[in-house]
Protein backbone atom coordinates (compact mmCIF):
# COMPACT_ATOMS: atom_id res chain seq x y z
CA UNK A 1 0.00 0.00 0.00
CA UNK A 2 0.96 3.58 -1.05
CA UNK A 3 1.21 5.53 2.08
CA UNK A 4 1.46 9.31 1.38
CA UNK A 5 3.03 11.36 4.69
CA UNK A 6 2.02 14.92 4.55
CA UNK A 7 3.06 18.03 7.03
CA UNK A 8 -0.20 17.96 9.19
CA UNK A 9 -0.62 19.65 12.28
CA UNK A 10 2.23 21.90 12.71
CA UNK A 11 1.98 24.48 14.44
CA UNK A 12 2.63 26.29 18.30
CA UNK A 13 1.00 23.27 19.78
CA UNK A 14 2.64 20.75 17.74
CA UNK A 15 5.77 20.37 19.78
CA UNK A 16 6.41 16.60 18.78
CA UNK A 17 5.81 17.80 14.98
CA UNK A 18 7.92 20.28 15.35
CA UNK A 19 11.33 18.33 16.38
CA UNK A 20 10.11 15.47 13.41
CA UNK A 21 10.50 18.18 11.00
CA UNK A 22 13.32 19.78 12.04
CA UNK A 23 15.07 16.62 12.93
CA UNK A 24 14.19 15.84 8.54
CA UNK A 25 15.90 19.00 7.80
CA UNK A 26 18.63 18.00 9.57
CA UNK A 27 19.33 14.57 8.06
CA UNK A 28 18.34 16.26 4.64
CA UNK A 29 21.43 18.82 5.48
CA UNK A 30 23.68 15.76 6.21
CA UNK A 31 22.89 13.84 3.19
CA UNK A 32 23.49 17.00 1.14
CA UNK A 33 26.99 17.26 2.83
CA UNK A 34 27.82 13.27 2.26
CA UNK A 35 30.24 12.46 -0.45
CA UNK A 36 27.59 10.18 -2.59
CA UNK A 37 25.81 13.81 -2.89
CA UNK A 38 28.82 15.84 -3.60
CA UNK A 39 29.15 17.50 -6.97
CA UNK A 40 32.36 16.01 -7.98
CA UNK A 41 30.85 12.83 -7.31
CA UNK A 42 31.20 10.31 -10.45
CA UNK A 43 27.01 9.67 -11.17
CA UNK A 44 28.00 6.82 -12.99
CA UNK A 45 28.51 4.63 -9.17
CA UNK A 46 25.08 5.94 -8.32
CA UNK A 47 22.00 3.68 -7.99
CA UNK A 48 18.68 4.92 -7.09
CA UNK A 49 16.04 2.53 -5.87
CA UNK A 50 12.28 3.30 -5.94
CA UNK A 51 8.77 1.69 -6.49
CA UNK A 52 5.26 3.55 -8.04
CA UNK A 53 1.39 2.38 -8.60
CA UNK A 54 -0.25 1.99 -11.70
CA UNK A 55 -3.71 0.70 -12.39
CA UNK A 56 -5.81 -0.35 -14.93
CA UNK A 57 -7.82 3.01 -15.24
CA UNK A 58 -5.47 5.94 -15.71
CA UNK A 59 -6.64 8.41 -18.22
CA UNK A 60 -5.32 12.08 -18.91
CA UNK A 61 -5.94 14.82 -16.19
CA UNK A 62 -5.82 17.12 -19.16
CA UNK A 63 -6.31 17.87 -22.53
CA UNK A 64 -6.31 20.47 -25.12
CA UNK A 65 -10.18 22.25 -26.10
CA UNK A 66 -12.12 24.56 -27.82
CA UNK A 67 -11.79 28.08 -25.83
CA UNK A 68 -15.48 28.15 -23.87
CA UNK A 69 -16.45 24.92 -24.29
CA UNK A 70 -15.91 21.91 -21.79
CA UNK A 71 -13.60 19.06 -22.85
CA UNK A 72 -15.52 16.09 -22.94
CA UNK A 73 -13.32 12.58 -22.35
CA UNK A 74 -14.78 8.93 -21.22
CA UNK A 75 -12.74 7.86 -18.20
CA UNK A 76 -13.01 4.55 -16.56
CA UNK A 77 -14.58 3.84 -13.51
CA UNK A 78 -15.76 0.86 -11.35
CA UNK A 79 -13.26 -2.37 -11.24
CA UNK A 80 -9.97 -1.60 -11.51
CA UNK A 81 -6.56 -2.99 -10.78
CA UNK A 82 -3.32 -1.96 -8.78
CA UNK A 83 -0.17 -2.74 -9.77
CA UNK A 84 3.59 -1.65 -8.44
CA UNK A 85 6.43 -1.07 -10.50
CA UNK A 86 10.04 -1.18 -9.10
CA UNK A 87 12.86 -0.44 -10.88
CA UNK A 88 16.82 1.35 -10.54
CA UNK A 89 17.41 4.42 -12.44
CA UNK A 90 21.33 5.34 -13.34
CA UNK A 91 22.57 8.01 -15.54
CA UNK A 92 22.38 6.08 -18.38
CA UNK A 93 19.47 4.01 -18.38
CA UNK A 94 16.58 2.52 -16.39
CA UNK A 95 17.83 -1.02 -14.73
CA UNK A 96 16.38 -3.53 -12.83
CA UNK A 97 12.34 -3.23 -14.23
CA UNK A 98 9.78 -5.49 -11.89
CA UNK A 99 5.95 -5.53 -11.89
CA UNK A 100 3.96 -6.76 -9.11
CA UNK A 101 0.53 -7.64 -9.15
CA UNK A 102 -1.44 -5.47 -6.65
CA UNK A 103 0.13 -3.17 -3.56
CA UNK A 104 4.04 -4.82 -2.02
CA UNK A 105 5.26 -5.63 1.04
CA UNK A 106 8.54 -6.36 2.52
CA UNK A 107 8.68 -9.74 1.11
CA UNK A 108 8.11 -8.57 -2.06
CA UNK A 109 10.77 -6.17 -2.05
CA UNK A 110 13.28 -8.69 -0.92
CA UNK A 111 12.64 -10.54 -3.87
CA UNK A 112 13.13 -7.59 -6.21
CA UNK A 113 16.58 -7.18 -4.70
CA UNK A 114 17.60 -10.58 -4.72
CA UNK A 115 16.51 -11.73 -7.85
CA UNK A 116 16.67 -8.70 -9.65
CA UNK A 117 18.40 -5.71 -8.45
CA UNK A 118 21.40 -7.65 -7.24
CA UNK A 119 22.74 -8.84 -10.42
CA UNK A 120 22.95 -5.61 -11.96
CA UNK A 121 25.22 -3.80 -9.04
CA UNK A 122 29.03 -3.53 -9.87
CA UNK A 123 31.90 -3.14 -7.21
CA UNK A 124 31.84 0.51 -5.86
CA UNK A 125 28.30 1.20 -6.56
CA UNK A 126 26.15 3.00 -4.12
CA UNK A 127 22.67 2.11 -3.99
CA UNK A 128 20.75 4.73 -2.40
CA UNK A 129 16.82 4.06 -1.63
CA UNK A 130 13.94 5.52 0.70
CA UNK A 131 13.88 5.23 4.22
CA UNK A 132 11.61 2.90 4.75
CA UNK A 133 11.33 -0.06 7.27
CA UNK A 134 10.42 -2.53 4.35
CA UNK A 135 14.10 -1.47 3.18
CA UNK A 136 16.07 -2.00 5.83
CA UNK A 137 16.05 -5.54 6.41
CA UNK A 138 19.42 -6.94 7.04
CA UNK A 139 19.34 -9.49 4.40
CA UNK A 140 18.57 -6.75 2.12
CA UNK A 141 21.50 -5.04 3.51
CA UNK A 142 23.43 -8.03 2.75
CA UNK A 143 22.62 -8.82 -0.30
CA UNK A 144 23.95 -5.33 -1.74
CA UNK A 145 26.71 -5.77 0.23
CA UNK A 146 27.76 -9.20 -1.02
CA UNK A 147 27.15 -7.40 -4.85
CA UNK A 148 30.20 -5.06 -3.50
CA UNK A 149 28.33 -2.35 -3.47
CA UNK A 150 27.30 0.11 -0.53
CA UNK A 151 23.56 0.94 0.64
CA UNK A 152 23.00 4.38 1.30
CA UNK A 153 19.22 5.19 2.84
CA UNK A 154 17.40 8.52 1.28
CA UNK A 155 16.14 11.46 4.62
CA UNK A 156 12.43 10.89 5.31
CA UNK A 157 10.40 12.19 3.24
CA UNK A 158 12.89 13.38 0.50
CA UNK A 159 11.26 12.14 -2.80
CA UNK A 160 13.23 15.43 -3.72
CA UNK A 161 16.37 13.68 -3.64
CA UNK A 162 15.35 10.79 -5.75
CA UNK A 163 15.57 11.41 -9.45
CA UNK A 164 13.92 8.21 -10.13
CA UNK A 165 10.77 10.07 -9.01
CA UNK A 166 10.93 12.12 -12.25
CA UNK A 167 11.25 8.93 -14.25
CA UNK A 168 7.73 8.09 -12.47
CA UNK A 169 5.79 11.18 -12.88
CA UNK A 170 6.96 10.53 -17.17
CA UNK A 171 5.93 7.15 -16.82
CA UNK A 172 2.60 7.92 -15.51
CA UNK A 173 1.56 10.33 -18.14
CA UNK A 174 2.68 7.69 -20.51
CA UNK A 175 0.25 5.36 -18.98
CA UNK A 176 -2.48 8.21 -18.65
CA UNK A 177 -2.41 8.78 -22.58
CA UNK A 178 -2.14 5.04 -23.61
CA UNK A 179 -5.41 4.44 -21.28
CA UNK A 180 -4.73 1.13 -21.50
CA UNK A 181 -7.71 -1.01 -19.15
CA UNK A 182 -6.60 -4.73 -19.07
CA UNK A 183 -4.07 -6.50 -16.68
CA UNK A 184 -1.60 -8.08 -20.05
CA UNK A 185 -2.06 -4.52 -21.93
CA UNK A 186 -0.72 -2.32 -19.00
CA UNK A 187 1.69 -4.97 -17.90
CA UNK A 188 3.26 -4.61 -21.61
CA UNK A 189 3.22 -0.89 -22.24
CA UNK A 190 5.06 -0.75 -18.36
CA UNK A 191 7.42 -2.96 -19.82
CA UNK A 192 8.23 -1.16 -22.73
CA UNK A 193 9.00 2.50 -20.89
CA UNK A 194 12.18 1.44 -19.87
CA UNK A 195 14.06 1.02 -23.33
CA UNK A 196 12.22 4.06 -24.05
CA UNK A 197 14.07 6.29 -21.64
CA UNK A 198 17.18 7.92 -23.23
CA UNK A 199 20.52 8.23 -21.78
CA UNK A 200 19.82 12.07 -21.90
CA UNK A 201 16.94 12.05 -19.85
CA UNK A 202 18.61 9.68 -16.92
CA UNK A 203 21.12 12.21 -16.83
CA UNK A 204 18.89 15.10 -16.70
CA UNK A 205 16.80 13.78 -13.58
CA UNK A 206 20.04 13.33 -11.63
CA UNK A 207 21.31 16.84 -12.41
CA UNK A 208 17.50 17.91 -11.78
CA UNK A 209 17.96 15.94 -7.75
CA UNK A 210 21.18 17.98 -7.46
CA UNK A 211 23.57 14.84 -8.45
CA UNK A 212 26.37 15.68 -10.58
CA UNK A 213 25.55 19.33 -10.97
CA UNK A 214 28.65 22.03 -12.74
Amino acid sequence: MLVYCGPVGIGPKSGRNHIAYRCCDQGRKAYRQAPHAARRIDIGRLVFIGETWTKTNMAPLRGWGTRGKRLIARVPHGHRKTLTFLAALRAVAITAPCVFDGPINGEGFLLHVQQILVPTPKPGDLVIMDNLGSHKARIIRRAIKAAGAKLIFLPPHSPDLNPIEQAFARLKHHLRNAREQTDEATWRRIGSIPKSVSATECRNDFLNAGYGSV
